[in-house]
């Protein structure tokens, strides 16, 4: 559950979301959905269903390279399209990687490859930061390559720059509840966020 979905720079719905998940993995491959559904019907127009696919491989000195794939669907109450229509979908190809222990870099390529108006690439570098015993910090910043109608670019910039925060508040002694608090900044749109989330599933 968060305050604000806010994706890749973008604020979907303008309100607090709740957002399942429900992941199936086998070895190397793991598949699911996820979903986005804003709690004000102001902002059903932005709810997201999603289903993704994963394959990742792991070296042996901690790095892993992943091959994704995720079709981005929007159940709006009034959406010209439905399900079983293709022109509901957008499907994105990516390729992630996730540096060892010594250098824990990570680095994530997206390109939309089933969008009649967009083929536009998403690139994006995280750094994880050990400052603050018992607190998970991150650095993030993702660009878009060109313009873009899906991310709402006229060309490449700076969509999503962020840092986060995380961390278990304990409630019991066999149970607690992981928090976050991000802020993030799209310098092409001019906008920033602060967004809290929390999340049943530690």
């Amino acid at each position: 559950m968060v305050s604000r979905y806010v994706w890749r720079g973008a604020d979907f719905g303008e309100s607090a979301a709740v957002q399942p998940a429900l992941t199936f993995a086998f070895g190397n491959f793991e598949a699911g959905a996820w979903g986005s559904y804003s709690v004000s019907a102001s902002g059903a127009g932005a709810n997201e269903n999603d289903l993704w696919a994963s394959y990742t491989v792991s070296t042996d000195n901690g790095a892993s390279f992943s091959l994704g794939f995720t079709d981005y669907y929007f159940p709006a109450p009034d959406a010209e399209h439905g399900f079983r229509n293709a022109d509901a979908h957008t499907l994105e190809l990516s390729l992630g990687f996730t540096g060892p222990e010594s250098f824990p870099v990570s680095l994530y390529g997206g390109m939309l490859v089933y969008n009649d108006d967009d083929s536009s690439v998403y690139l994006e570098a995280g750094l994880p930061v050990s400052a603050i015993e018992g607190v998970d910090l991150g650095l993030v910043a993702g660009m878009v390559t060109g313009a873009s109608g899906f991310y709402g670019t006229e060309g490449a910039g700076l969509i999503n720059v962020g840092v986060s925060a995380g961390s278990e508040v304990e409630i019991t002694d066999s149970f607690a509840l992981p928090v976050s608090v991000s802020w993030i900044v799209n310098p092409d749109a001019d906008r920033s966020f602060l967004v809290f989330g929390v999340s049943l599933v530690p």
